[in-house]
């Protein structure tokens, strides 16, 4: 069995070799399956989730240890299984407004990585709504909406949504979940125009 961590650990990423690292779709997965879980995963288990192959998963675990974003965990009794957990449960990419050109490329390509992997599972979602039950299809909500907010205003809005979604985050919910709770996707994005 893994000890959690003994406080939940923040991580802010400004450093564009990182934000590189993260750009990248298994990486992507396997960060999203570790912060979620306190126990942490294998690359065995995490092969399954990037559809790649227990090596190929193990070489992407490596890289994202080389930039302090996984650890290993400790052992859940079997000392040749190698068991990882995300260093931080919740990270924020910052390059900052004065980042140089490499920080904003690096920026720009994980929120490019992260849009595309909505996007897929919107598509994927949308091919298969019709199939959901009706309690599942009437729930699932897209929503475009132009508001009018001064910068305080859209901080604050941006504070309360965070604020509503945190009791639901998976990661809370794993220890005793309702018995017909599922993953639900959540992408909440605020743009000035």
């Amino acid at each position: 069995m893994t000890e959690p961590h003994p406080e939940p650990r923040r991580m802010t990423i400004s450093d564009p070799q990182v934000m590189r690292a993260l750009a990248h779709p298994a990486r992507i997965a396997i960060m999203e399956y570790l912060s979620t879980r306190a126990e942490g995963g294998t690359a065995t288990e995490l092969a399954e989730i990037t559809g790649l192959s227990p090596s190929a998963t193990s070489y992407h675990l490596r890289a994202l240890a080389k930039f302090g974003l996984v650890e290993q965990a400790p052992s859940r009794g079997d000392a040749r299984e190698r068991v990882w957990r995300a260093f931080s449960q919740s990270w924020l990419v910052e390059a900052g407004q004065g980042a140089g050109p490499e920080a904003r490329a690096a920026e720009q390509a994980l929120v490019e990585a992260h849009s595309a992997r909505d996007a897929e599972r919107m598509r994927t979602w949308l091919r298969h709504a019709a199939d959901e039950p009706a309690e599942w299809y009437r729930g699932a909500l897209f929503s475009d909406s132009l508001l009018l907010l001064t910068a305080e205003e859209l901080a604050g809005l941006n504070d309360a949504v965070m604020a509503l979604f945190e009791p639901y985050r998976q990661r809370n919910r794993l220890a005793d979940p309702p018995s017909d709770a599922r993953a639900v996707a959540a992408q909440y994005r605020t743009i000035p125009l």
